[in-house]
C-alpha cells in the first residue's frame, strides 16, 4: 500500500458547518487555490456528490480529473480517482471530529501517484503543500461565515 500524507487543523465551527463547505464543490475555486473549475457529475440519494469533475492547476501539475466520493456518516468523506490525464491514482479523505465547544478538528489524508516519474520525497512534499493549502483555505472559508 502506498504511503499517505496527513495533516490536521482546528476550525472554530461545528462539524456540520465545516462539512457544508467541503460538500459545496461549486465554491471550491473560491477557496482551494488549485481547483479552477468544479462540476458535480452525479449525486447519491441524499443529494451528495458521487462524482465530481475538477480542473486543477497546482503549478507543475495541471489536470482535468474526475473523482468518486464516498460519504461515511456526517463527519467523513473520502474520494478516489476515476479519470485523469496526469495521475495514476489519487485517494484522499476529510475526517471531522468535534474539538470542544463549537470547534472541529479536520484531518486531511492524501495519496497521489503521478504518471510521470517523481521521487517519493518530492511527491510527499507536493502532497503536504496541497493538504496545507487546502486546510488553510477551508479554515478561512468556514470561519469567514460565507455561504
Amino acid at each position: 500500500m502506498a504511503e499517505h500524507t496527513s495533516s490536521s487543523i482546528t476550525i472554530e465551527a461545528a462539524p456540520a458547518d465545516v462539512m457544508g463547505v467541503i460538500a459545496d464543490f461549486a465554491r471550491y475555486p473560491d477557496w482551494t487555490g488549485e481547483v479552477k473549475e468544479a462540476e458535480v457529475l452525479s449525486t447519491d440519494a441524499q443529494g451528495r456528490a458521487e462524482q465530481v469533475r475538477l480542473v486543477m492547476d497546482a503549478g507543475a501539475i495541471k489536470d482535468d480529473q474526475v473523482l468518486g466520493y464516498t460519504w461515511t456518516g456526517e463527519n467523513e468523506v473520502s474520494w478516489t480517482l476515476v479519470k485523469s490525464q496526469m495521475l495514476r491514482s489519487l485517494d484522499g479523505s476529510y475526517i471531522l471530529k468535534a474539538a470542544g465547544a463549537g470547534a472541529t478538528e479536520v484531518t486531511y489524508q492524501l495519496t497521489v501517484d503521478v504518471k510521470i516519474p517523481m521521487l517519493g520525497m518530492i511527491k510527499r512534499k507536493a502532497e503536504k503543500v496541497i493538504i496545507d493549502r487546502a486546510l488553510a483555505g477551508l479554515k478561512k472559508r468556514v470561519e469567514s461565515g460565507e455561504k
